[in-house]
């Protein structure tokens, strides 16, 4: 079709045509600005919550109606920044988790060399340590540990023991080896929305120790968005920031289709997740990822896999922006 009106009503239909993330071309990394990756891992989790490998499926079947514009940014991202869908991670061995992790690994390395700032969903949270043993010390950074915004209902610094259910690199534990590794660099990260009748009272305390920067939601509730915004601004400024979004992280009522779920006190309403995204606008964001969402227990409505979606094209506004304004720089 010629018409750009028609075009762009069939492409916000989800149901027409070759799903892909946002409607993005499929392309390999070179000359791209962002790599939109789905990785579609489950064994991380070490539990039978292991659907969470349906989410890249979930989200690009729904991804083209959010092919927006960002009207908060006034901007159009799609135009502003060379996006593509590389599709996703091959796991050949998928459940052996510590053989998916380097496979993910692997694969990141092609895209950090690349010079394209990946933007993933996942697949559990164990994704994160394979992704971020790419990025960290490597050419998007130059050569920096990454400093996190991570935004979560659980710490993912499980310490106490040393795998969770067989899995090592699992869902529990990367936020411990990504800074055993110096990847990541804690005492320039935030940990934000942690909550949750725990197992272990001292269940916080390896979060303390290596130097995280924690809020729990009761310190969210008590300090508000601005508050903790302001921090966040403080902590990630100047330095390579990557985005890791935990969908439990969020209330249940908005967000049911997630692994983990925390049922027992309030998570953040979109609103809250969004501010606290666009508390690193302008910064040096260099990815993020999507993590934990479960289809199969999804409303009929895919509300979840719809507000993924929205978390995600957040991510990718803030990027499109830099790259934008980056380029406006240079033609000055």
């Amino acid at each position: 079709m010629s018409d750009p009106h028609l075009n762009s009503m069939m492409e916000n239909l989800y149901w027409w045509g070759i799903p892909t993330l946002f409607r993005c071309p499929n392309l390999p990394p070179a000359g791209q600005d962002i790599a939109l990756v789905g990785v579609p891992h489950s064994t991380g989790n070490g539990t039978t919550e292991r659907d969470q490998h349906l989410g890249p499926r979930a989200l690009r079947n729904v991804s083209s109606m959010q092919r927006r514009m960002h009207g908060g940014f006034g901007l159009d991202p799609w135009s502003a920044a060379k996006i593509a869908d590389l599709g996703d991670v091959p796991f050949p061995r998928a459940n052996d988790n510590e053989d998916c992790i380097e496979q993910i690994t692997r694969f990141f390395r092609e895209i950090d060399a690349a010079g394209a700032r990946p933007i993933s969903v996942g697949g559990d949270h164990s994704i994160t340590g394979g992704i971020i043993q790419a990025l960290g010390c490597g050419a998007i950074t130059r050569g920096q540990p990454v400093c996190l915004l991570h935004l979560d209902a659980h710490t993912d610094v499980f310490t106490k023991v040393d795998h969770f259910l067989g899995a090592r690199k699992s869902a529990a534990h990367w936020g411990a080896y990504l800074a055993d590794q110096g990847k990541v660099d804690p005492g320039h990260s935030m940990q934000i929305g942690l909550r949750g009748h725990a197992r272990t009272l001292d269940w916080l305390q390896p979060s303390y120790d290596y130097g995280y920067n924690v809020v729990t939601m009761k310190e969210f509730r008590q300090r508000g968005l601005a508050d903790v915004v302001a921090q966040i601004g403080e902590v990630l400024a100047g330095r390579p920031v990557y985005i890791t979004f935990d969908l439990d992280c969020l209330d249940p009522t908005i967000a049911p289709g997630v692994s983990n779920i925390e049922a027992g006190e309030r998570g953040f309403d979109i609103d809250e997740a969004i501010g606290l995204l666009n508390a690193v606008r302008g910064l040096n964001i260099i990815g993020g990822d999507i993590v934990c969402m479960m289809p199969t227990k999804d409303s009929p409505n895919q509300i979840t896999a719809l507000t993924a979606g929205a978390v995600m094209f957040e991510m990718i506004s803030m990027v499109a922006e830099n790259i934008a304004n980056q380029a406006r720089g240079a033609g000055t």
